[in-house]
């Protein structure tokens, strides 16, 4: 009895033990591998599990670039999976290059995915380009009319352009520049609707493709739409603003007239003060010389009937005037 259960013990023993190697070796990705015709040892497996590198991650793609005739080392996979990398895509893209005798090495695709692209997709679009549609660019001809362009921007990837080359929005960006540069040297806005393609061969001869990471196969002008008159917009704004500046001219000239007309009436009132001032010293210089002996009686006398007559002789002209019926002022 005891030997029995011994035995029973010692055996699930065994299979815990057993169980254990098969869970740490993958014993199954192996049998795989060597299916496929791929040489990977077991004890390579056992190092990928202490280098906490999961082994199917290595194992399947290589079993996928060895079947597309792809020579991958493991050491290659793995370190770049160590490095951050998407290894399924890095082969997958390998193999759609290989397809489709696009040149491409391990290395650059591992650099282009490290980069933050994908490679996948790059390869894809430089077999089958993309068409990227720009938003609707507003630009002015040069007599003043607006034109509202929507373009269309077929490009292809440029693999050896894919790390440290520009993006799309850089290839929008400069295509609505030329857009606008283009239409802003027409003449008159009827030439670009006659001719959109002149638009288009203008834009792409200027090599806006510099620098990116993609290559411009064509430019095309979708849609082409007339806006305001942006020029009669603003010579209206432009009228009315010197209206406003003559307005505000005209009424700084008024209030200066007024301001002088003001300074004028007090001077003239000034004036009379002066007059009432020194018609008020006569008398009193009379007086003097009555008593100083300078100035006689009879003379103070005859002085007097001289005014009286002067003031009866001026009577006596306003009347006759008034009768006549002569409309000249009276004094």
């Amino acid at each position: 009895m005891a030997a029995t259960l011994m035995s029973f013990i010692l055996l699930a023993i065994v299979l815990l033990i057993v169980g254990m190697l098969f869970t740490f070796i993958p014993v199954g990705l192996w049998i795989s591998a060597l299916a496929a015709g791929v040489n990977v040892g077991i004890f390579t497996l056992v190092g990928m599990r202490l280098r906490r590198v999961i082994p199917s991650k290595i194992v399947n793609p290589l079993i996928k670039a060895h079947k597309a005739g792809i020579n991958i080392t493991t050491e290659k996979l793995e370190a770049h999976y160590l490095a951050g990398g998407n290894v399924d895509k890095v082969v997958n893209a390998l193999i759609a290059a290989e397809r489709a005798a696009i040149p491409l090495q391990f290395e650059r695709a591992a650099a282009i995915d490290l980069a933050g692209r994908d490679v996948l997709q790059a390869v894809q679009m430089s077999v089958n380009p993309k068409v990227i549609e720009t938003p609707i660019v507003s630009a002015v001809a040069q007599n003043g009319i607006e034109l509202k362009v929507k373009a269309r921007v077929t490009v292809r990837a440029n693999i050896d352009r894919l790390v440290g080359g520009a993006g799309e929005e850089t290839i929008i960006a400069r295509v609505g520049e030329g857009i606008v540069t283009s239409i802003g040297s027409s003449y008159s806005h009827k030439a670009v609707l006659e001719n959109p393609d002149m638009v288009s061969r203008t834009v792409l001869e200027k090599g806006l493709d510099s620098g990116t990471a993609f290559e411009i196969l064509s430019i095309d002008i979708a849609d082409v739409d007339v806006g305001k008159n942006i020029g009669a917009q603003l010579q209206t704004d432009q009228a009315e603003a010197d209206k406003r500046i003559a307005q505000a001219k005209a009424e700084e000239r008024r209030a200066m007239a007024v301001a002088r007309e003001q300074e004028m009436k007090a001077s003239v009132q000034e004036m009379r003060a002066k007059v009432v001032e020194a018609e008020a010293e006569v008398p009193l210089a009379l007086a003097t010389a009555l008593r100083e002996g300078k100035l006689g009686v009879m003379d103070y006398y005859n002085m007097q009937n001289i005014m009286a007559d002067t003031s009866m002789r001026d009577t006596i002209a306003r009347t006759g005037k008034a009768e006549s019926g002569d409309p000249s002022p009276k004094k």
